[in-house]
């Protein structure tokens, strides 16, 4: 595929993340938040991730800066991305709507917030980071480029490995035992594997 197709295919990825996305954002902002941990880590690792995830692509696709470090893939490897970026949104998009009121964007309990463990969260205790997993490989796969392709995986694994024990640990002291036993229940990532 030529690079205009692939720029445009994971931008129409990128504006479908943020349509889904939107109601869920506005509908989180009337939660009463009764346990928070919104640290400057945390703040500066959603930061990293906004930079890796949109920044970096978007100079990439609207400017030739980022052009130096191009590269060029097989066509059958740019429709893994595209695969991979449609799976990436459904499961996106189920994320949110399993989690409705329960979804927050950082480590946060609200005023009656239950444990989520039907729709995806019956297999999958982190369905939405899976979703990003997948966006970060979709976009190494859409965008042939060493710093574009690549900055999703980079800064999403950098707030994954240090995100995950506190937001389980948060979990934990939230619903306790309940949470014990979904972990014994589900995998983290992938069903049936990991």
């Amino acid at each position: 595929m030529d690079t205009l197709t692939l720029k445009i295919l994971f931008m129409i990825g990128v504006v479908s993340s943020f349509v889904i996305r939107f109601p869920y954002q506005r509908e989180n902002k009337q939660n009463t938040i009764v346990r928070d941990r919104k640290t400057t880590q945390e703040k500066s690792l959603l930061l990293l991730v906004f930079i890796g995830m949109i920044i970096l692509p978007l100079i990439y696709v609207l400017s030739p800066w980022l052009n130096f470090a191009n590269y060029s893939l097989p066509v059958w490897v740019n429709w893994l991305g595209v695969i991979a970026f449609a799976i990436a949104l459904w499961l996106f998009w189920r994320s949110h709507r399993d989690l409705g009121k329960n979804w927050s964007p950082t480590l946060e309990v609200r005023e009656g917030h239950t444990l989520v463990s039907d729709g995806v969260y019956q297999t999958i205790r982190h369905p939405m980071y899976t979703s990003v997993w997948l966006w970060c490989i979709a976009q190494a796969l859409l965008l042939p480029n060493w710093i574009a392709g690549f900055s999703g995986l980079v800064s999403f694994g950098v707030m994954y490995g240090l995100r995950i024990r506190n937001e389980e640990q948060m979990m934990l002291e939230q619903f306790g035992d309940e949470y014990k036993v979904y972990i014994q229940q589900t995998k983290r990532l992938i069903p049936y594997l990991f």
